[in-house]
């Protein structure tokens, strides 16, 4: 058995997970949780970056405590498109600024304006999102901090840095800077010469399993490891991490990574990258040994996170049992609606919406929570449809993994609304695709294939069958494409 820190942060938390790995077990525990709170300053919200490492430093104690302070790796994986600026000496030149701030609004049009969105879209496969790190470039383009940067780092690749003093770019997150080419798996030089982004800001590219440094002496004092502890690059997109732990036999699987975000897609050996894949707003991007994560970004728990927030916290299960009762599809929403991205006032804008379009307004929150969900798993269905008719690949099973995955309810009517089986587990499953490929770097386990296996030998899973009325799914879906 070997011990590895997996360090997952999410737009909400964050987590280092210990993974205990031998030639046919895996176990996960965790070792330390913290919370990820973006502050709002007069210039705009920032993630508390300062904030994270020390929950990351704080994990690897906990971490190292728990294995009698060894470990055999640490891999870093966190939300993909942000990013933090260095100086000349390394040092970093402010807070990274969060992909929910408005200094996006409006720009797109603006770079399209020099390279028009359908070129954009051929050269570099990634969907339309306002926060792309593309975008976000072009918004910081005058500002002081970008003009001093020498060196510009993913979020997961910040935290690698200082903890090893080794920059580099982990190709899987690269991939959503929309600044890579997904046929080439290198850097979209045309586009990035065109709109004058200098690429020599990005340190050189790495691929998941190669190795990272090793933490610094002053790390290891820090949090009481034994070294030599190596750092590996993993999946450090949470999303590629979480794929690579989707449990399928086989190749006819479509798979949704639930949390704040739902990522709904499939895996594919070569992008989609036709006007009509731009057109449903699909995205290419990098995954494990050269695969393509097709997908869509839907809105995902977001919704439920806030309005609960609005709400006092209310107990989530007594929430959800009492949605559970509320009569299906009487009102729904677009759940991959732009208006829905910035916090607050999440219960009043879904209702606004309900009522613009002519439906029910749901007033409670058992009546919102429940059009949530319904909204949900339609844009579920609709990412699973089209993606197979875009890439021509049928899938006979929904895998869903992910904090989703423990909202039963979320889970049935995905079932439902796509007609197909649908298996949920692992929870976790960002945080056990990190530990699997670094023991996969150290020859632990084998191929991608083998590493699904051993998921599906070792971890909890859930099986939802389609229930109810099939049509009445077809029909809210049509409520949703008419409107």
């Amino acid at each position: 058995m070997k011990s590895y820190a997996a360090v997952d942060l999410g737009a909400s938390s964050g987590r280092v997970m210990v993974g205990r790995v031998g030639p046919d077990s895996l176990e996960l525990t965790e070792a330390h949780r913290f919370p990820n709170r973006p502050v709002r300053v007069p210039e705009g919200l920032h993630w508390d970056i300062l904030a994270l490492y020390g929950g990351v430093l704080d994990g690897l104690r906990a971490a190292g405590a728990q294995c009698g302070g060894r470990l055999d790796s640490v891999g870093i994986d966190s939300w993909a498109v942000d990013y933090g600026l260095l100086d000349a000496d390394g040092a970093l030149l402010g807070n990274p600024v969060h992909y929910r701030d408005s200094r996006t609004e409006g720009v797109a049009e603006k770079v399209w304006a020099t390279v028009p969105a359908a070129d954009l879209y051929a050269a570099t496969g990634l969907q339309y999102a306002p926060f792309n790190t593309l975008y976000q470039l072009a918004a910081a383009r005058s500002t002081s901090q970008l003009t001093y940067a020498k060196r510009l780092l993913l979020i997961p690749d910040l935290l690698t840095y200082w903890l090893t003093g080794e920059p580099g770019t982990e190709l899987t997150n690269a991939s959503t800077t929309q600044l890579i080419d997904p046929r080439t798996r290198d850097w979209a030089y045309d586009v990035a010469a065109r709109l004058g982004i200098d690429l020599e800001l990005f340190a050189p590219l790495r691929r998941p399993g190669d190795p990272a440094g090793v933490l610094q002496q002053r790390v290891l004092e820090e949090t009481g490891l034994t070294g030599p502890v190596p750092v590996t690059t993993v999946g450090s997109h949470d999303t590629a991490s979480a794929v690579a732990a989707v449990p399928a036999d086989g190749e006819r699987f479509a798979y949704i990574c639930t949390g704040t975000w739902s990522l709904a897609g499939l895996e594919l050996d070569a992008p989609v990258l036709t006007e009509e894949s731009r057109a449903a707003n699909f995205t290419n991007e990098l995954g494990l040994d050269g695969t393509v994560r097709y997908l869509r970004n839907i809105m995902g728990l977001w919704l439920l996170q806030e309005c609960v927030r609005e709400w006092g916290e209310p107990d989530l299960g007594e929430l959800l049992r009492a949605a559970a009762e509320v009569p299906a599809l009487r009102s729904v929403v677009d759940a991959g609606d732009s208006a829905f991205l910035a916090p607050g006032r999440m219960p009043e804008r879904i209702a606004a919406a309900c009522r613009e379009s002519g439906q029910p307004v749901p007033s409670s929150p058992a009546e919102i929570t429940r059009c949530i969900l319904d909204s949900l798993a339609l844009a579920h269905r609709r990412a699973v449809v089209e993606a197979q008719e875009l890439a021509g690949h049928p899938v006979d099973v929904v895998h869903v993994v992910g904090g989703g995955t423990r909202n039963t309810l979320l889970c049935q009517l995905t079932a439902d609304a796509c007609g197909l089986p649908v298996v949920a587990g692992p929870a976790e499953a960002a945080a056990l695709g990190n530990v699997l490929v670094q023991a996969r770097a150290q020859g632990l386990v084998g191929d991608r294939a083998a590493m699904r296996r051993l998921l599906a030998r070792t971890q909890p899973l859930e099986r939802y069958e389609p229930q109810g009325d099939a049509e009445a799914w077809r029909a809210a879906a049509g409520r949703l494409t008419t409107r």
